[in-house]
């Protein structure tokens, strides 16, 4: 029997693959400070804001825990309203500039109550509608606000009416399309398109998935032009 010979086909050089770090800064540290519903409960001091809102259930609180790599940082809850206050985070972001050298970023990431309880009276509706309208509009040091979007569901009625509302008050605007790993390829690409249409900003939005973490560069990266000043 003939032996095959051995081929002598050039293959070239052997690959290399290098870890893909994030540009800029990256959070390293999270904690509670404060929870409030009035402005003279706000912190104190310039530390610059970024805040989250969105309907009930939307996986606000799935998303901040994601977004700090903190599990149990922001409540996680089966009832729909369960924030009702105003909760503000300290978050420390750092950035290597060289080997030796690296700039730290201090700033709150505010978690808003979600709009349109299904388990509260129409007065505590109001009343917080209220003060997180008191927040959004009076806050000098609120620098975004990430808008969350369920990506089941982009055509909901009552998202619409919070993201005209903030377009007309002049908010800084980020869309963050939630729970996108419930969503097939083809579920992803229509429903994405539906929310380019209905909620046009400037940046595109956030495809994030809590549970994959899947957006997470991409959010801190667009937080990072808040923080280094290199907003458009």
């Amino acid at each position: 029997m003939q032996k095959k010979k051995k081929s002598t086909k050039h293959m070239g050089p052997k690959p290399q693959y290098t870890r893909k770090e994030i540009k800029g800064p990256r959070i390293i540290a999270a904690k509670y400070n404060t929870s409030c519903v009035k402005a003279d409960q706000y912190p104190e001091g310039d530390t610059v804001e970024v805040a989250f809102l969105g309907r009930s259930n939307v996986g606000k609180s799935s998303l901040i825990n994601s977004l700090c790599n903190y599990r149990g940082l922001a409540l996680v809850s089966g009832q729909p309203g369960k924030t009702k206050t105003i909760n503000y985070f300290d978050i420390e972001s750092k950035e290597d500039l060289s080997e030796t050298e690296e700039r730290r970023y201090h700033w709150f990431l505010v978690d808003l109550p979600g709009y349109g309880f299904a388990k509260t009276n129409k007065d505590n509706r109001n009343m917080w509608s209220s003060f997180i309208s008191d927040y959004i509009l009076h806050s000098e040091r609120l620098m975004l606000l990430c808008l969350l979007i369920d990506g089941r569901h982009p055509e909901m009625p009552i998202d619409k009416v919070a993201f005209d509302w903030l377009v007309e008050a002049g908010v800084p605007l980020q869309i963050v399309v939630t729970k996108v790993d419930k969503l097939n390829a083809k579920e992803k690409a229509v429903n994405l398109a539906k929310i380019k249409e209905m909620y046009p900003t400037d940046t595109p939005p956030i495809m994030y998935s809590s549970l994959k973490h899947t957006g997470r560069e991409l959010l801190q990266q667009r937080i990072n032009k808040v923080l280094v000043g290199d907003e458009a």
